[in-house]
């Protein structure tokens, strides 16, 4: 008696709105990062003029912020930790292989 198996090839999408979300959090817990630059809201998601895009390449996410540092820490070093804490969360929440993560610094916030 042959027991076959059928395979089923199924794929689980993870949306652009929970990769953004991930990155928020990811970014806004960073010491250092005052905030986004912009705000984060169905339209600004819509017309992907927000502080925060994803742009899938297949299988792959790039993710692009914008970010604002608070006076008196070193922009490189935030913007790179910015990266670490981003790629590592996205990926390790939803899966999805991050190459990329481009932090630009659109302001300094001095409290």
């Amino acid at each position: 008696m042959d027991v076959s198996k059928d395979t089923v090839k199924s794929r689980l999408k993870i949306s652009d709105d929970v990769m953004i979300t991930i990155a928020r959090l990811a970014a806004l817990d960073v010491k250092g990062v005052a905030g986004l630059s912009g705000e984060i809201n169905r339209m600004s998601r819509l017309r992907r003029n927000g502080p925060i895009k994803v742009t899938m390449m297949g299988d792959v996410a790039a993710i692009d912020l914008r970010i604002k540092v608070k006076g008196g820490e070193k922009a490189c070093n935030v913007a790179q930790d910015v990266q670490n804490a981003v790629k590592e969360n996205v990926q390790n929440m939803t899966g999805v292989t991050v190459a990329r993560v481009n932090v630009t610094i659109s302001g300094v916030v001095f409290e």
